[in-house]
């Protein structure tokens, strides 16, 4: 008996080492207080109560974990908490009040230099920057909230945002009404997924020279733009949804100097423009469905050794459209809802090629005031006698394969 009272003793003295409890009852009612006192690889509970903290630097490696209504309070003044160690996680909060600022990136969460972060499960509400992660490795950023008011550019920061990182993991965020959903700069072996970016002023996802990455599942809806991707290589794009991204200059995914990357099973539907490329080479563009976009693919600039197959392209204003006569392009075996051939054998490839540009397109890259006659019967005989004899329009861009059917 003596051995299993001194075990179960033991054992709850175990469980209870190693944290400390933050209330407004407790013996530790501050959290700047909590960090002090706390060893490396402590636990933090912060109990439900609102929090006063500015600036709070954590240089050790603790846990931070807030249970139902703990909310830190950053009293618009600066940072609230800043992330300085390796093996920091965060937990569980609601932060508001983070300070704003025109020269300084103040943050809810900012960390720099902390490898194997993990921030997990917290509400970050109207911050100039929501997380900002910088020079830090092997992160784990998931599902968060992160959400501002904004509706100017100048005016706001971006909801996660990461410079000079690797081996990120962002997945099963929302982030809404913030400058960029997702911000990412020299981020490199790093996967974005199954996130919600919604009714941001820029982009949902904006990343500059990062190779290696993939972004998968994401669900980019009602931004300025849907996504930029510029100056970066080897990415996989795949089984994300662009919709509703619309405007005089918006996109569902910008592509600018990109090379060696795969655009796979991805979902372009009610965009002013779905794909925007220039100066983009060696990539593919596989069992993507074009639904109702204004262009569906646009193309601009030196663009070449591209592949485009195995696409469903439907009620499209524009399928494609070229601002030269060049073509270093593969189109091949796409599925073209405007498609008038036949096929006799039987086989579901069309025996008459199909050429994906229209004249119209081409007039209308020169002359924007032209689209008013996207639906006159002149604009569909001028299309024809483009396709009879092409003089303007790339005269090798022909998919001689196209398919009869859809393929979802």
């Amino acid at each position: 008996m003596r051995i299993l009272l001194a075990l179960f003793f033991a054992l709850i003295f175990l469980q209870s080492s190693g944290q400390i409890m933050v209330c407004p009852s407790c013996e530790i009612k501050d959290l700047q207080q909590a960090v002090n006192l706390a060893e490396p690889h402590d636990t933090l509970i912060v109990k439900s109560g609102v929090y006063p903290v500015v600036d709070l630097e954590i240089t050790k490696s603790l846990t931070l974990i807030g249970e139902k209504g703990a909310i830190l309070d950053g009293q618009n003044k600066s940072y609230v908490l800043k992330l300085l160690a390796d093996s920091i996680t965060i937990s569980g909060l609601k932060i508001i009040n983070a300070g704003k600022s025109y020269t300084k990136d103040y943050a809810a969460i900012y960390a720099s230099r902390a490898n194997h972060l993990v921030i997990e499960n917290n509400i970050v509400v109207d911050p100039f920057f929501g997380l900002l992660i910088e020079k830090s490795k092997h992160g784990i950023i998931r599902n968060n909230l992160v959400y501002g008011e904004n509706v100017k550019e100048d005016e706001a920061g971006n909801g996660i945002h990461a410079w000079h990182c690797s081996d990120l993991q962002i997945h099963d965020n929302e982030v809404y009404k913030m400058r960029d959903g997702i911000y990412l700069e020299f981020v490199d072996e790093s996967i974005i997924e199954e996130n919600y970016a919604h009714d941001n002023v820029r982009y949902g996802l904006h990343f500059m020279f990062s190779n290696n990455d993939d972004y998968i599942g994401n669900r980019f809806e009602h931004n300025g733009a849907g996504v930029a991707v510029m100056f970066s290589k080897f990415i996989i794009m795949k089984s994300n949804v662009f919709i509703n991204n619309w405007g005089p200059a918006s996109y569902g995914l910008l592509l600018k100097e990109i090379y060696d990357a795969e655009v796979v099973d991805n979902e372009f539907t009610e965009n002013t423009t779905a794909v925007f490329i220039d100066g983009t080479s060696r990539i593919n563009y596989v069992g993507n469905v074009f639904n109702k976009n204004g262009w569906a693919i646009k193309v601009s600039g030196g663009c070449y050794a591209n592949r485009i197959t195995g696409n469903d392209f439907k009620g499209n204003s524009f399928d494609v459209s070229y601002n030269s006569k060049m073509n270093d392009n593969t189109f091949d075996g796409n599925y073209w809802g405007d498609y008038t051939g036949y096929d006799l054998d039987k086989d579901g490839v069309g025996d008459v090629p199909y050429r994906p540009v229209k004249l119209f397109s081409y007039i209308v890259n020169k002359t924007p005031e032209t689209i008013i006659l996207l639906r006159s019967l002149f604009v569909d005989i001028m299309n024809f006698s483009e396709k009879v004899s092409p003089v303007f329009t790339p005269d090798n861009l022909v998919d001689q394969t196209p398919a009869m059917n859809a393929f979802k």
